[in-house]
């Protein structure tokens, strides 16, 4: 599914992620940037352990929940590796959706300073982080058409969704979005 905002170009694909050609690909990391399962663990595999000691070295206290930091993408075939640190879903009333609007909003950020025209995104906290599908992707897809519209930057947002579920959920989002637009 694509959708032209402000001139650019935001897609969904089912797939996975660590194949992307893209400039930066966005990591749906722990705020110790240790390491772990799911896109994380996919991330860290693929890309090889340059990422880690890029990251151990950089950014020692880690990073904040609700932001994100950047490290080169070692044998991933993107430029980039955007480590956002999306929140542990907890019944939506500990700030939640402002978080994940930060950690896609400074991914963006991070990936305008570093100049790069291509970016893509996971479903951040869906996973083990329990966030519900649909209101995480709600969050992911507004923060990303508010930014989109607001900087005209990067070229291409693409949201690499793993299983028919994730895609479904968002692309569904997506549609509503569009028309609330």
């Amino acid at each position: 599914m694509k959708a032209t905002i402000a001139g650019q170009m935001l897609e969904l694909i089912e797939g996975n992620i660590v194949e992307q050609r893209v400039d930066a690909v966005v990591n749906a990391a722990n705020s110790r940037l240790a390491g772990g399962g799911g896109v994380d663990g996919a991330i860290h595999r693929s890309g090889g352990p340059a990422i880690m000691e890029e990251t151990d070295r950089l950014y020692p206290e880690g990073c904040p929940t609700g932001s994100a930091v950047i490290s080169g993408a070692g044998r991933l075939p993107a430029k980039f590796v955007i480590h956002a640190v999306g929140p542990v879903w907890s019944g939506g009333k500990s700030g939640e959706p402002e978080l994940l609007a930060g950690a896609h909003r400074r991914s963006l950020e991070l990936a305008v300073e570093h100049d790069c025209r291509s970016v893509a995104f996971p479903a951040i906290s869906t996973g083990v982080y329990g966030y519900p599908l649909d209101l995480a992707a709600g969050v992911a897809l507004s923060t990303v058409i508010s930014f989109l519209r607001e900087s005209g930057r990067p070229e291409l947002v693409r949201f690499v969704l793993f299983g028919r579920p994730v895609y479904e959920a968002f692309a569904s989002k997506l549609a509503e979005a569009l028309q609330a637009f």
